[in-house]
């Protein structure tokens, strides 16, 4: 698994990428066929008294790429809605893949009655 975190116009501390890595164990958790994730923080500084933080994440898994993104007043609330949301994407990802996975005809039982 490729794990890539970056930020625009901010400086990526120690703290901010284990707490990154630490909310994403919880994604992991409930999928582990994660091929790719591509996190990225933003800062938008559009007045000095209103600053918007951003986090955004690109998660490839087999057959699918899910993207989330979130935007708060404090960075650590960002990542952790963008998390909740990214949960939920994946949780709903996983359900389908198994409803999918139904059994070949072949191997249905044959003491079914034939219509005739």
């Amino acid at each position: 698994m490729n794990f890539t975190i970056s930020g625009h116009h901010l400086e990526l501390t120690p703290a901010i990428r284990e707490y990154v890595q630490s909310k994403l164990e919880r994604i992991k958790r409930h999928f582990d066929q994660v091929i790719d994730i591509s996190v990225i923080l933003t800062v938008d500084k559009i007045t000095e008294k209103e600053k918007r933080q951003k986090a955004e994440i690109n998660l490839r898994v087999k057959g699918k790429d899910l993207h989330a993104e979130s935007i708060a007043h404090d960075l650590y609330a960002a990542i952790d809605a963008l998390i909740d949301k990214l949960d939920r994407q994946v949780i709903k990802y996983k359900d389908k893949m198994q409803d999918h996975q139904h059994d070949a005809i072949k191997h249905l039982p044959e003491d079914l009655p034939a219509t005739t």
